[in-house]
This record gives C-alpha cells, structure tokens and sequence, in this order.
C-alpha cells in the first residue's frame, strides 16, 4: 500500500507541472513526470516518491544517451507502475510509464488525462486502443489493451527538440550513425 507522504508528492506534483505548463506555455505531463525536463530534476522527483532514484544506463553506442528505469506505485490501484525513459545529453527526451490495472484504474488514469488536455477520440482495434495529445512540440500518447477486466495501460510522453537535437554528428560510430554500404 501506499504511503500518504507519496499520494500527496505524487498529487503536488501534478499540480506543480500543471501550474508550470500553465505559465511556461505547453507541456504535457503524467503523475508530475514530463518530458523536456532535466534528468536530475527527473531523479530528484522519483527519489521523493521511493526514497531511491532511477537506475540509468548510459549506451555504449552513444554515450549522451542514457535508459533508465524506476518502479513507483499508482496512488488509487495500488498497483505498480513501471517508468522507463531515454535521456539524451543528461534531458529526458521520452518518459512512458505502464501498468496492469483493473478497469477502474485504466479509467481513471484516461479520465485524469482528459480532465487536463481535454478528450479525444480513440483509435481502437479489437482489444488494442490508442489516443494522443499534442501540445506544442511535445506529444501525449495513452495505449492500452484489454483483457480479463484488466488493462495494459501505457502513457508516453515525447519532447520534440530534444529528439530532434540528438544527432549522431561526425563522432558516432558508423554502426549507428550510417548505414551500412550493400554489399
């Protein structure tokens, strides 16, 4: 179960990054992560909600690139949930945190979605749906299938000029930085 200090970090940080996108102009965010943010502004948030930060690995293709990864625990379901981003030169560029809920749970976290950035209409295939948002240049992307009364629910959150400020240059390895000639 969860702790009440990590419900209310959880719940200030989302009226923190709400108030935030309000007066700095768009930015989309879920439980208080966003993308565009720094790494370090990111681990300090995770080690308010655990008391321990994120587990990063930097590429050994590229290494401005960093994946990391942390556990935390949805305040409501009580379930837990997975966060994996990618930081490109230390500024996460991508931010996806995915979880089993129950319906309810699911439900929640797209009417928590909704209640900020407004609804939209789901593509949905079978048991697989998707929606996304965009706000300026970063984009919102709720995934989810169902099965049994529970959801594989995923949030992604991508910053725009950080991915597109990623490249690989001159001083990539060629494995990575061009493609091979055929032959």
């Amino acid at each position: 179960m969860i702790s009440a200090r990590c419900a209310i970090a959880v719940a200030l940080f989302a009226v923190g990054a709400a108030s935030s996108a309000a007066a700095q102009g768009p930015a989309l965010s879920f439980y208080g992560f966003r993308a565009g943010v720094s790494l370090v502004d990111t681990d300090a948030q995770v080690r308010l909600l655990l008391g321990a930060g994120l587990s990063c690995q930097r590429s050994t293709a590229d290494p401005r690139l960093q994946e990391c990864r942390a556990t935390i625990v949805d305040p409501v379901a009580h379930t837990p949930v997975s966060i994996w981003l990618a930081a490109i030169d230390s500024v996460t560029g991508v931010v996806t945190l995915s979880a089993t809920l129950p319906t309810a749970g699911f439900t929640r976290w797209r009417d928590e979605v909704e209640g900020v950035y407004g609804p939209q209409a789901a593509t949905v295939q079978g048991a697989q749906g998707m929606v996304q948002w965009i706000a300026g240049t970063q984009m919102l992307r709720l995934t989810w299938r169902s099965a049994s009364g529970r959801v594989e629910a995923s949030i992604s959150i991508v910053d725009g000029p950080v991915l597109d400020g990623w490249n690989l240059g001159d001083q990539a390895p060629a494995r990575i930085a061009k493609p091979r000639p055929p032959g």
